[in-house]
């Protein structure tokens, strides 16, 4: 077994800048965060491979400033596998890469039935990786060698996957395509904040009423000022079931609420002035949220024959064509073109013309490649579906 280091020393860490300055071609880029275990997701291992300078395992919260690497590295590829899960966390560390290559999204455009770091090397290379260190707590110190092993295992075979990769695409006619969404993943503008975060409380469709909804939101509110306090996962400190079954119990006295058998976690007790100064509150509180939020969410689709049944009939009909596109064209539905895309333009009728259509499409985020290879076909469904049984469609001329 090779032995790894993390690098944490200000003068190690500028002579492994200078080695991946000097070295080849693209860097293969990875980051383990500790997702589960600390309320951030920041970077707690950053993995960086480049051909002719080697492997290197970097410490982010010993090293801090990482603008050597970027200057080391900032103009070269970067090759990721599932790059939109780092790209936020390197960004924080302001690192940056000027043009990525994503080999779990080559995978999928190539149709690979397992788009798994280990399956994809094991496909493209023949070698079998071992994963069995994925979910582990990153911020551990110091970390055991089998995971630092791991750790550069993601990254030491991903320039080779990638070459591999990149000549499939080549073969089917597909490296166009995976330019486009290349740039898609690393131009996306981040997610905006949710409006009320605290309605993503697992249980809360259980809770009934203004006033226990603001006991929840304030209960969710004093766990997340404590988790990000503490730097640990939320659910770590009591886990949402608790949380809406201590509303539910609707407790009268702090003692009650400690009696209360449901409300559990390592910080249920130990924290429980807390808790009971956010049952204090959310039940004082005059700014009583809303029971129904205002939804742009479409309907089920199996309530789409009841309440709109044009838009059902669209959507029918254009359905299975957008699949027999993507099994001609050898990949998943999915990234052929979002299926989201697919139900809001059936639901609102855009135009009938494929420019209408390609232009809904795009508005919605759409890739023009997927646009010039769905546009035409979903307008001709929708064309069709929009007839009945006693008007024929006009010949060709």
């Amino acid at each position: 077994m090779t032995e790894y280091s993390v690098i944490s020393d200000a003068e190690e860490f500028r002579a492994a800048c200078a080695a991946l300055a000097d070295g080849t071609g693209p860097v293969a880029v990875d980051v383990e965060r500790a997702s589960g275990f600390r309320y951030s997701q920041r970077a707690y291992l950053v993995q960086v491979f480049r051909r002719d300078a080697g492997v290197f395992l970097f410490d982010p919260p010993a090293i801090g400033d990482f603008a050597p690497l970027q200057d080391a590295i900032g103009s070269v590829e970067w090759v990721f596998h599932a790059a939109s899960q780092d790209l936020p966390s390197l960004r924080e560390l302001h690192l940056e890469p000027p043009t990525i290559f994503d080999t779990e999204l080559a995978s999928r455009l190539l149709g690979l039935e397992r788009v798994g770091l280990a399956a994809v090397v094991e496909h493209t290379l023949g070698i079998t990786l071992k994963k069995e260190h994925s979910a582990a707590d990153w911020s551990t110190r110091p970390l055991p060698d089998s995971w630092l092993e791991y750790a550069a295992l993601d990254v030491l075979h991903l320039i080779d996957v990638r070459d591999a990769l990149a000549a499939e695409l080549v073969e089917q006619n597909k490296t166009s395509f995976a330019e486009e969404e290349f740039a898609a993943t690393l131009t996306r503008a981040p997610k905006p904040p949710r409006e009320d975060p605290w309605r993503r409380l697992s249980g809360l469709h259980q809770v009934r009423g203004a006033r226990n909804l603001a006991v929840a939101r304030a209960l969710w509110q004093a766990r997340e000022s404590f988790a990000q306090e503490q730097d640990v996962s939320p659910g770590r400190l009591v886990p949402d079931r608790s949380l809406v079954a201590a509303v539910m119990a609707n407790p009268q006295s702090k003692q009650a609420l400690a009696g209360t058998k449901e409300f559990q976690g390592r910080a249920s007790r130990t924290q429980l002035d807390r808790w009971w100064q956010a049952f204090v509150d959310g039940r004082a509180t005059e700014e009583l949220p809303r029971e129904r939020v205002p939804s742009d969410t479409l309907p089920p689709p199996r309530a789409w024959v009841d309440r709109n049944p044009e838009a059902d009939a669209r959507l029918k009909a254009a359905r299975p064509v957008v699949e027999a596109i993507a099994e001609e064209l050898s990949m998943p539905t999915e990234n052929l073109l979002t299926p989201e895309y697919l139900r809001r333009i059936a639901w609102d009728l855009p135009g009938e013309s494929a420019e209408d259509i390609g232009e809904a499409l795009a508005a919605l985020g759409a890739r023009t490649w997927q646009i010039e290879q769905t546009a035409q076909k979903i307008a001709d469904a929708f064309v069709e579906a929009g007839q009945t049984p006693d008007e024929p469609s006009t010949p060709a001329s």
